[in-house]
């Protein structure tokens, strides 16, 4: 008797999610810690073992090598030849691929990851352990022969238990998986990510005990209300001005197609910045922790601006355009070939915005800001406007920093943040994309949204009588006779589509009704009104058919060879399919 069926006699199926739920969050708490330990690790080597006197100059190619090392382990060991990025894929694999994510994810998002960063890349580890810790969700759940709700499930598990191990915030790592990666909330799925996220937390904090930040406040100043309004509104207009950067960025990267290029140009570009700004270097949270200890002149120590530390309206100039170094340096970093997380810097920048604000209006003497308060609300501010998620924001930086006495603030700007990006950007920085290619699950649509889970491979029929022109109908009179289609495509020598006939013209020759008995097929063929390509997205199709008010549609590949039809019914049957496994995934 294998695994499986014992449990499948022994155990009810949510008990067995509990099961896998904390299975997952035990290998989910130890790929964050190994995560953990093996970036700060590199990093610490290259920074404590180097000699100062030369530490400058390796800043100019550490980044370099990290990001080669990357590439080179993705071409070299990844047989796709790439890897998924950030948490954008996550979102696909569970809208468009029934939550399947390649295994290697598993162990491949530590190695590049820590490599990326610990080299200097300007990311965060977050999108690395939740790939990671998805792909183990998804893979352990697919091992068991689980369905697409569990699977889902389980991958989302995974995230949760990633971010939670991650940050050592499991109620936080919960909502970002319910917030970001869970189309809508069921129930059913509060115990599961629950029992993930804390036992990952547990996990991790046994192996890798060092905590993000270290926050000792009492409480806030209701007369800071009206500032703190203020700062998100700052933070709001950021976090559009950084969404509208990374498209750019992105959209730059893509146009250079040799990925050592890549690597060159943006190794080079990083090291520059990190020779300029070293709080660059890796993830950041450095400076933060210093700016919450009160040492604001260390954010220009070991630079070559340190001498200038004693000017405070320097200080607070520098914290400006290191906010703008970080957003460019974190967005080459993620688009050249190395492998991090956007959530990382979102912090720091925010954490930055938050200190300079602050310290720069204390600097006027007419008010008297806590600048720490400042600087945790502004990282929960940039989180929340950047990557839509709120509620993920407001508890990810209670837990990291301590700082619960802050709640309300933390609640008024994460808010306003929110509203001011949504007003602007309609989808997240993670969404934007999925959302211009129509593979954005949402719930808003639910007609959109089940014939984006649609693929049309899945509802191509191909058993149609195939005619060549130089055929005539009388030579293929059985075949068109005992076909059950009444349509019939004619396709040539090199299997291109060169037209339809209706089976009414054909079966009007065959039975003498009509004078074009002698015609060949290339004589009788007409043009189809509109084709389908194979990849075509399935409102695509929906719409064509709607236009054409037609039943059937040829399919076709990018050169025009003939592979089916694709018609309504088909994708009926295949739209109420959907709609039956939503509704199991939903409740």
């Amino acid at each position: 008797m294998t695994l499986n069926q014992w449990r499948i006699q022994r155990l009810s199926n949510r008990n067995f999610l509990i099961v896998l739920s904390i299975l997952v969050g035990i290998l989910g708490g130890l790929a964050a810690a190994a995560l953990k330990g093996l970036t700060h690790s590199i990093a610490a080597f290259l920074q404590d073992e180097v000699q100062w006197e030369y530490k400058y100059y390796l800043y100019l190619f550490f980044p370099l090598i990290g990001i080669l090392l990357s590439v080179v382990y993705v071409r070299r060991f990844i047989k796709s030849k790439q890897m998924a990025h950030g948490m954008t894929p996550i979102m696909y694999a569970i809208s468009r691929r029934s939550s399947r994510i390649e295994p290697h994810n598993m162990y491949s998002q530590i190695i590049t990851s820590a490599l990326t960063i610990g080299f200097g890349g300007s990311a965060g580890l977050e999108a690395p352990i939740a790939n990671s810790g998805s792909a183990i969700g998804a893979n352990i759940g697919r091992v068991f022969g689980l369905n697409y709700r569990e699977i889902t499930l389980l991958l989302a598990c995974g995230a949760a238990a990633g971010i939670a191990g991650a940050f050592n915030s499991p109620v936080a790592g919960m909502i970002f998986a319910i917030e970001i990666l869970l189309p809508e909330f069921s129930i059913p799925a509060f115990i599961p990510l629950l029992m993930s996220a804390a036992t990952a937390s547990v996990i991790s904090r046994l192996i890798y005990s060092e905590p993000l930040f270290h926050l000792l406040t009492d409480d806030w100043n209701l007369d800071a209300l009206f500032f703190y309004v203020l700062l998100a509104a700052l933070i709001g207009l950021f976090s559009i001005y950084f969404s509208k950067l990374s498209a750019a960025v992105n959209s730059w990267f893509a146009g250079i197609t040799n990925p050592y290029r890549k690597v060159w140009l943006s190794g080079l570009s990083l090291g520059l910045l990190i020779f300029l700004f070293p709080a660059l270097y890796g993830e950041g949270y450095l400076a933060i922790q210093q700016i919450l200890n009160g040492s604001y002149h260390a954010l220009l120590d070991n630079s070559i601006f340190s001498g200038y530390s004693q000017y405070g309206y320097l200080i607070v100039l520098y914290a400006l355009i290191t906010v703008i170094a970080k957003s460019f340096a974190s967005l080459i970093t993620l688009n050249s070939g190395g492998n991090g997380g956007i959530f990382g810097p979102t912090l720091v920048m925010g954490g930055l915005l938050g200190f300079a604000f602050a310290y720069g209006l204390n600097l006027t003497g007419l008010v008297s800001l806590d600048i720490a308060n400042f600087v945790v609300a502004g990282m929960a501010a940039a989180l929340s406007g950047i990557m839509h998620a709120p509620l993920t924001a407001i508890f990810l930086i209670a837990e990291i920093t301590g700082g619960y006495m802050l709640m309300v603030p933390l609640m008024i700007v994460t808010s306003i943040a929110y509203l001011i990006n949504r007003s602007v950007m309609k989808h997240s920085i993670y969404t934007k994309a999925l959302a211009e290619k129509g593979d954005l699950l949402t719930h808003e649509d639910k007609d959109r949204t089940v014939l984006s889970m649609m693929k049309l491979r899945y509802v191509l029929e191909k058993n149609f009588t195939i005619l060549h022109p130089h055929e005539r109908p009388m030579d293929r009179r059985y075949d068109i006779i005992h076909t059950k289609r009444n349509i019939f495509p004619v396709v040539d020598d090199q299997g291109k589509l060169l037209g339809i006939i209706y089976s009414e013209r054909l079966f009007e020759i065959l039975l003498g009704e009509s004078n074009e008995r002698d015609k060949t097929v290339a004589d009788l063929v007409q043009k189809p009104a509109d084709t389908v390509l194979v990849d075509a997205n399935m409102e695509v199709v929906m719409n064509k058919m709607n236009r054409e008010d037609i039943w059937i549609l040829p399919v076709v590949d990018k050169s025009g060879i003939y592979m089916g039809f694709v018609s309504k019914s088909a994708v009926f049957n295949k739209y109420r399919a959907l709609l039956m496994r939503q509704a199991d995934y939903l409740g």
